[in-house]
Parts: C-alpha cells; sequence; structure tokens
C-alpha cells in the first residue's frame, strides 16, 4: 500500500490495526491478548499498546515466516487458556456481537470461524483459464476471522500440520475435527490493497452517522 504496512495504515484517528485490538481489549468475554507483529514493526506495536492504554495486551511477540509461525508465537503466549481466538489484524471491524458468537460456537464444538455466505457465482479455473466446475453457491461461505478454538486442540494441530495453511481452522480440519461456521460480517473485510482501505473508511464513516443518530 504505498510502502505503507497497511496495519498502521491511518483508518480514522487511528492505525488499522488499532481498531481490531481495541474491539478485543474492550470485550468483557476476552481476558488477555497476544499480538505477534514482524520484527520491522515489533517497536511500533509496542508504542501503539502504551499510547492506546490496551491493559489487556498482555505480550507482543515476534511473528514467524509463515502466518502459522506467528499464530504459534502468540498462542504460547496464551498459556492456561480454554478458548483462545485467532484475528487477522487487517479486519478493523470485528465487533462484540461477533467475538461472543465465535466464543459460544467454539465453547460447544471446540473450533469455529466466522464467515459469511458468497454473494457471487464461484468458478473453479483450469490452469489455461478455462472453467473446470461452478460450485453450488447454497454451499459456498467465505471464511473470516476471529477463529476460536479450544487451546489444547489448536496447539495439537499446530504440532501436527507443518505444510502451508491458509488460516487456522484448514489446521483443524487437516487433523479430522469439525469446525463449525457462525455469522461473521460483510463489513469485516480484510484490508489488503488501497482500494480495500478506501472501503473501510466508508463503512466506518457510515458507522459513525448510525451512531449519531
Amino acid at each position: 500500500m504505498g510502502g505503507l504496512d497497511k496495519l498502521f495504515a491511518p483508518l480514522g484517528s487511528v492505525p488499522l490495526l488499532a481498531h481490531s485490538v481495541m474491539a478485543f481489549n474492550e470485550s468483557p468475554f476476552v481476558h488477555t491478548i497476544a499480538i505477534a507483529a514482524s520484527a520491522y514493526n515489533l517497536g511500533d506495536v509496542q508504542r501503539l499498546v502504551r499510547n492506546l492504554g490496551l491493559e489487556k495486551v498482555g505480550s507482543v511477540v515476534e511473528g514467524g515466516a509463515r502466518r502459522q509461525d506467528s499464530v504459534l508465537n502468540a498462542l504460547r503466549e496464551m498459556n492456561g487458556s480454554d478458548i483462545v481466538l485467532v484475528h487477522d489484524g487487517a479486519r478493523p471491524f470485528v465487533d462484540e456481537s461477533i467475538i461472543e458468537r465465535a466464543i459460544s460456537t467454539a465453547s460447544k464444538s471446540a473450533a469455529s470461524t466466522a464467515a459469511v455466505p458468497v454473494k457471487d457465482t464461484i468458478k473453479v479455473a483450469n490452469p489455461d483459464m478455462t472453467v473446470s466446475d461452478t460450485p453450488a453457491r447454497d454451499s459456498l461461505w467465505a471464511a473470516q476471522t476471529p477463529q476460536a478454538f479450544a487451546y489444547e486442540l489448536i496447539l495439537e494441530a499446530h504440532s501436527l500440520i507443518d505444510y502451508d495453511v491458509t488460516d487456522d481452522a484448514a489446521m483443524i480440519e487437516a487433523i479430522g475435527h469439525p469446525v463449525h461456521l457462525f455469522m461473521g460480517s460483510y463489513d469485516n473485510i480484510k484490508i489488503t490493497t488501497p482500494e480495500d482501505l478506501h472501503i473501510a473508511e466508508a463503512i466506518l464513516l457510515s458507522r459513525r452517522r448510525e451512531q449519531s443518530d
């Protein structure tokens, strides 16, 4: 994003990362937070935590080479937890209702992920960009975060799965444990491109207008 780390791109009056951390910090269901950050950003994240008074952040740890390595480094700081939530800091619009649903679902099933039904028709492509398949849309959900797990279960999955995965739910699936979906939010977007940031700014403005009405 123009050479700027997306997690520190301004969104409203604070950096993008701050929105999701503040949501978890304010949740009565969350007791402690561990943040994994790149070595380059470690000091910036620590300063952000201090400046915003995020008292539930117990540790800021250096991430690893892969996403799952970073998650594992943070999980090791959560020893003694019953349920842990894994969230992507680039999703700034996680809210209390999503956090509560994540914990409630994982408390019953040991593994859950936020997701929303896909709105578009999905095409599976061949290498030559011809269509291989068109899956039935009513069975397709787009996974989001947070994803919530029984602590010992997610640690076991990390110890058994060493190949690259795109999310922690895939690790749980790989060891044969079911993952339950719960309704996320179409606002719960992941900021990846400058265009995503423009959409996030519009969502933030809309929410602030709703709060002021």
